[in-house]
């Protein structure tokens, strides 16, 4: 029982994994809160109140012109569903263990594991977050359609990828110098509250303006979900690779960094003097 058994084939190996991952992933949704409905209803009014805010400083700014021409709420759903999406990504992506975390010790964990439980189970919680507030908004307050459907969830998909893999960048990162990681994610997750592009559309907004924020993946993947959500709006200076292929990059250098780190990270790191 104390002997970790390996697996007689590849098959069997990433059958296990996917097996730890989806354990990991459940342990993960349920860390939040012991009642997991309690836990989703949290997430959803989080959600709510963010939808709601965003609504009244629309209104008392008198910024509604600049919304796209159709359902307001819904523009305001497709920025903040994919924001949110983005930053606990991230933010779940940099809290899970690391290599010298105590859940290391039992033979089958690995930071793999760890990592992909952190990513899904997030996901899982931001998909179901975001299918309640839309039918519920769907169902009692008026009928929505989506012009692409598939495309609108494959850039909710591109920026959790997005948040994964600039997590993973941080996470690498973070044994090395743990506050100075910490300051530099939070700094970066208040700044995408502007630089996310959730509260404008690309096409409105001047060349000097847009190179203030073409860099960000999350700023291209919001711009083309509210192309792909709204029939009588087009694209023209965002685009779904540039998020992708960033990502793929990053992830990369967040796996080599990870792996680095791991050879060399030691529980004494952390000790207090």
């Amino acid at each position: 029982m104390f002997q970790d058994r390996t697996p007689r084939t590849r098959t069997m190996g990433g059958l296990r994994l996917l097996v730890l991952i989806y354990h990991g992933s459940v342990r993960h949704v349920r860390k939040g809160h012991g009642n997991a409905v309690v836990g989703l209803l949290m997430n959803i009014m989080q959600t709510v109140i963010f939808l709601a805010a965003f609504f009244l400083m629309f209104e008392l700014l008198g910024l509604r012109g600049a919304a796209i021409r159709g359902d307001f709420l819904l523009y305001l759903m497709t920025g903040i569903f994919l924001f949110l999406t983005f930053n606990k990504t991230m933010s779940a992506v940099i809290g899970s263990e690391g290599p010298a975390s105590p859940m290391m010790q039992h033979a089958p964990m690995n930071t793999i594991v760890a990592i992909s439980s952190a990513a899904f189970g997030t996901l899982y919680i931001q998909l179901l977050s975001m299918f309640v507030v839309g039918f519920v908004y769907h169902a009692a307050v008026t009928p929505i359609t989506i012009h692409d459907p598939v495309g609108a969830m494959a850039m909710v998909l591109l920026s959790w990828f997005s948040g994964l893999a600039i997590g993973m960048v941080f996470l690498a990162a973070k044994p090395w110098a743990p506050g100075v990681v910490g300051l530099a994610s939070t700094i970066f997750q208040r700044l995408n509250m502007i630089a996310s592009g959730k509260m404008f559309v690309a096409n409105m907004l001047p060349g000097y303006m847009l190179a203030l924020f073409d860099w960000n993946p999350l700023f291209h993947c919001i711009d083309q979900a509210r192309g792909f959500t709204f029939i009588n709006y087009s694209p023209h200076f965002t685009s779904i690779s540039y998020p992708f292929f960033v990502s793929l990059a990053l992830i990369m250098l967040g796996l080599m960094g990870e792996f680095y780190t791991r050879k060399f990270a030691s529980a004494s790191w952390y000790a207090r003097r």
